[in-house]
């Protein structure tokens, strides 16, 4: 699938996706500056990012647990998800984020 995402200096970069990976796993892949301390496992919130367009809306609800964790995020926004619990699937594909402050 086709992922797009705007790094920190507004740079988009278009990524192939690996089904099931999330993606955070597919933007450290491909060198996009991006913390995620925790490697994955929703125990921070430094691989936020803001979904963009439409896409907040076809993405399954994040868990009490994201949530949790975004509550310490800088500069929350009603688009921001963290990108370790965003998994890559065919259904998503043409999907845009951008790395939100705090996570690089």
């Amino acid at each position: 699938m086709k992922l797009y995402v705007t790094d920190k200096d507004g740079k988009e970069h278009t990524l192939e996706g690996t089904n099931d990976w999330s993606v955070m796993e597919v933007m450290r892949e491909n060198g996009i500056e991006v913390l995620a301390q925790c490697g994955g496992s929703c125990a921070c919130a430094t691989c936020h990012v803001y979904v963009e367009g439409d896409w907040n809306s076809k993405l399954p609800p994040p868990s009490e647990e994201e949530i949790g964790m975004l509550d310490g995020a800088f500069e929350v926004q009603d688009n921001s998800r963290l990108s370790c619990q965003i998994k890559c699937s065919p259904a998503y594909e043409g999907l845009k984020v951008k790395v939100a402050p705090g996570s690089y």
